[in-house]
């Protein structure tokens, strides 16, 4: 009989990835995580920080001595990911649909043995969402252009967990003809095409200050500041996302 191996000592390098965890009911065995894992508030006094999403400290990572690492495909480099392989044994996502980061719930509560938690939030995501689509339908789409980034401006295209959350929430994105993240300046000729201009809180923060600068450069659209959480992390952040949605009011 093949022995099913356990995980006690976990490294999150994905804010997501590492809320999930906590979620899951895994707090206990986190021993290293990200400057950018703020869910929940106070995790990053009690777990040791081991850098960022895109550099981290090897050495204090092998110093904790991890028996698995958890990556994305987006968020990470390749050169970390190899590097970590040296150290322990890596797992990498890659979401980039609503199913996706159900099918990575799932995973994680048969990896980590947490079925019965994975489970019950899948339940709950599932039971939201269809609450949350029947009041959609009611109301036509409209036209969105989402920025994630300036200097240069950057938006969120098709093939991006992003993109899918647009979708989730009652827009059609005017960039879904364009692939993944790119440059783009108030000329372009698909942004023209846009009702709403959305503006993410991160990665880059967009504030008020950004928002009249839209205003002024495109009178005739609506300009709105939004939770980037609510749109770019997956995982158990997805539960409350509708209700930010409507909350938001952003389909009306």
């Amino acid at each position: 009989m093949t022995k099913i191996q356990t995980f006690s000592r976990i490294i999150s390098l994905v804010p997501s990835q590492t809320e999930l965890l906590v979620d899951l009911g895994l707090k206990s065995k986190l021993v290293g995580v990200t400057k950018f894992c703020v869910h929940p508030k106070n995790l990053r006094k009690e777990v040791t920080v081991v850098g960022g999403t895109k550099q981290v400290h090897f050495e204090k990572i092998k110093a904790l001595q991890p028996d698995i690492i958890l990556c994305n495909k987006e968020e990470n480099t390749l050169e970390m990911v190899l590097e970590l392989e040296k150290i322990a044994k890596v797992e990498v996502s890659d979401v980039n649909t609503f199913d996706d980061a159900l099918k990575l719930i799932k995973y994680y509560g048969e990896l980590f043995d947490t079925t019965s938690s994975a489970n019950k939030l899948i339940a709950q995501i599932h039971a939201n969402r269809t609450k949350f689509q029947v009041k959609r339908t009611q109301i036509p789409r409209k036209k969105a252009a989402y920025f994630i980034w300036q200097k240069p401006y950057m938006v969120a295209a098709k093939s991006t967990f992003i993109n899918a959350m647009l979708e989730e929430a009652g827009f059609e994105n005017v960039f879904n003809s364009k692939f993944r993240y790119p440059e783009i300046n108030f000329n372009t000729p698909e942004l023209q095409k846009a009702e709403l201009i959305l503006l993410s809180t991160e990665p880059f923060p967009f504030n008020a200050e950004h928002v009249q600068l839209f205003k002024a450069e495109f009178p005739d659209k609506k300009v709105l500041i939004v939770d980037g959480e609510m749109f770019s992390w997956y995982g158990s952040r997805l539960i409350k996302c509708f209700d930010y949605f409507e909350q938001k009011k952003l389909i009306i």
